[in-house]
């Protein structure tokens, strides 16, 4: 819901047990994601049985909001919470407001369902049901005498479309509900992290085995899983001094979650007999109270230090999968067993992120202590050769041209270890687009998402390649396509829209990206330099100067002449007036 809402310029506020509250700038893309979000459900319900599909009622109301911190309320969100509570399961109404501004789209059709009192709100709000069929498609069922005309109120002060979005979930965790197993934190009250950066609690292991003296044994897993899972990039770990505070003491998750201001919490036990260990674990939202992974493993004692590298990978994955990468984090976990191997390639991973030279080159030491580590983990071999990549970009490279040869050896020895591999070829892929071979680059790129239709990564770099290629809308497309399908993408995606929108000269469109890019991540030096020639292309020279020199202080030796030579647009007027802006901001030839 998260993914389809943002794609449809929405923001999801709250999601509080099992309904969630967005915002959204215009009607029009409030309706159209809800029915996206009914239809995806409906279409996944179908393989399901009964007991495990989730249905979902959707209202809509156009009205003023109250905004406090990041949460908003007020009669506006009332009003949409009471016309949700109307619509049928997997349905979506609308009030009369919203109607007003979306009954001319052809897609869908609307039933009006009458008045009806709302609490605390004077006058009764009338209501529209939704329709998706075919066959109602810009029809009005049931109203005659108010189509055509304009609503009663006509404008308000402060627009916003809010969607309230309530329903059923999985009988597993409604049994997690009524048994009181699992209780939510009180959101007011709790230290909620940043998306891009989880915040967990890993709890003292439960000793099942009936003898007081195994406490060490399952002391000591729950603290290697700490220390291994607090080497991980964008992940905040709480200190096992204040985990093991709670141990031997009935913990509620609410406890944990407003004590520790933690919105994860990892909860576990261990039963060990004879040679044999059972352990079991449980990964929870505090927030929620929803458990976003559970697993029980049963092992040969021989085994315990694997078994805690599996553990720790697998809880790593579930929040990456979750919050930050979508099902990339899947493909990042797959083609290694050893955790050393697999923490040194996302550390890389994120240094290469960083976008400077002497992460870079950091970055580049890891991956290639991690091959030496293990030859055979593909995923190594396709980041080292974007370090190499990378380091054309940032203009560190010795040898352009020995770089980019390295980057496509690189890349095909991940294809032969691991064909299956899409990261390889979009690998590949970037690398022709730098060498001006266009076609070989997008016919990379669909290998890669053709091999993974979901991977984020490649429909963004897809984008990158038909931006250079002067084909600016599909990039456009491309790259929204690859934020839907990771909701909190790195700076990379947002700075690749802003060129693009800056090349078709919408401006003003092109400075929300590039903003966003800069603030996610401000000693990103390519955001620098995109927001740099946005502002000059709007006039505004002193913020380009501003840009300018933050540009200087991140690479000093900074050159036009050979950012010209590096950027591989096609459309030489497009380069020309990129490297022109630039210029005009101060930044030297």
């Amino acid at each position: 819901m998260s993914s389809v809402i943002q794609g449809h310029n929405g923001r999801v506020v709250d999601a509080p047990g099992d309904n969630l509250l967005a915002e959204f700038a215009g009607a029009l893309d409030a309706v159209t994601s809800a029915v996206e979000i009914q239809t995806t459900i409906s279409a996944k319900n179908a393989s399901l049985p009964d007991n495990q599909q989730m249905q979902f009622r959707i209202g809509i109301n156009i009205g003023d909001v109250i905004h406090e911190d990041d949460s908003i309320y007020g009669d506006g969100v009332n009003v949409a919470a009471r016309i949700e509570s109307l619509a049928d399961p997997g349905g979506v109404c609308i009030s009369r407001s919203v109607f007003d501004h979306v009954k001319k789209m052809q897609d869908f059709g609307f039933e009006y369902l009458g008045e009806q009192a709302v609490k605390n709100i004077t006058e009764p709000v009338r209501i529209y049901k939704v329709l998706t069929a075919k066959e109602h498609a810009g029809k009005v069922v049931g109203e005659k005498r108010f189509v055509g005309r304009m609503s009663r109120r006509g404008a308000f002060v402060a627009i916003l479309a809010l969607g309230i979005i309530a329903g059923g979930l999985f009988s597993y965790y409604l049994y997690f509900y009524q048994s009181g197993r699992i209780e939510p934190a009180p959101v007011d009250n709790m230290a909620v992290s940043s998306p891009d950066k989880p915040s967990i609690a890993v709890l003292p292991f439960k000793n099942l085995s009936g003898d007081p003296e195994q406490e060490y044994f399952s002391d000591g897993i729950t603290e290697d899983i700490i220390t291994a899972i607090s080497k991980t990039p964008k992940m905040f770990v709480i200190d096992r001094n204040s985990s093991f505070t709670y141990k031997g003491k009935p913990v509620k998750v609410k406890e944990v979650g407003r004590d520790l201001g933690v919105r994860y919490v990892l909860e576990g036990s261990v039963r060990k007999f004879e040679n044999k260990v059972r352990i079991t674990t449980q990964l929870i939202d505090a927030k929620t109270g929803h458990p976003l992974w559970a697993e029980k493993y049963d092992r040969e004692l021989d085994d315990i230090l694997a078994l805690q590298d599996e553990i720790t990978k697998n809880i790593m994955t579930a929040l990456q999968v979750k919050l930050t990468e979508g099902e990339q984090a899947a493909i990042y976990a797959r083609g290694t067993d050893n955790l050393e191997v697999y923490l040194k390639v996302i550390e890389a991973r994120e240094m290469i992120r960083q976008q400077s030279p002497e992460n870079n080159l950091r970055a580049r030491q890891l991956l290639e202590e991690a091959i030496e580590l293990d030859p055979d983990y593909a995923l190594a071999y396709v980041y080292l050769g974007q370090t190499h990549v990378m380091a054309v970009t940032l203009g560190s490279s010795k040898s352009r041209k020995d770089s980019l040869n390295k980057a496509v050896e690189l890349s095909k020895k991940a294809i032969s270890i691991d064909s299956s591999l899409g990261y390889a070829h979009a690998l590949l892929g970037h690398v022709y687009v730098f060498k001006r071979q266009y076609e070989k680059a997008m016919l990379e790129l669909e290998k890669s998402i053709e091999l993974n239709p979901n991977d984020a990564t490649s429909h963004g770099l897809l984008g990158r390649v038909l931006g250079y290629a002067d084909r600016t809308e599909e990039a456009i497309i491309t790259t929204k396509k690859a934020i839907r399908l990771n909701p909190y993408p790195p700076a990379w995606y947002f700075y690749n829209l802003a060129t693009y929108y800056r090349n078709i000269k919408n401006y003003e469109e092109a400075l929300i990206w590039a903003e966003k890019a800069v603030k996610q991540e401000p000693h990103n030096m390519i955001a620098r330099w995109v927001l740099c020639s946005v502002y000059a292309l709007l006039g505004r020279m002193e913020e380009a100067r501003v840009e300018a020199n933050e540009v200087l202080q991140l690479k000093p030796k900074f050159s036009l002449k050979r950012l010209e030579k590096f950027v591989p647009y096609k459309n030489p007027e497009v380069k020309k007036r990129f490297i022109d802006s630039l210029r005009m901001a101060g930044l030297p030839d």
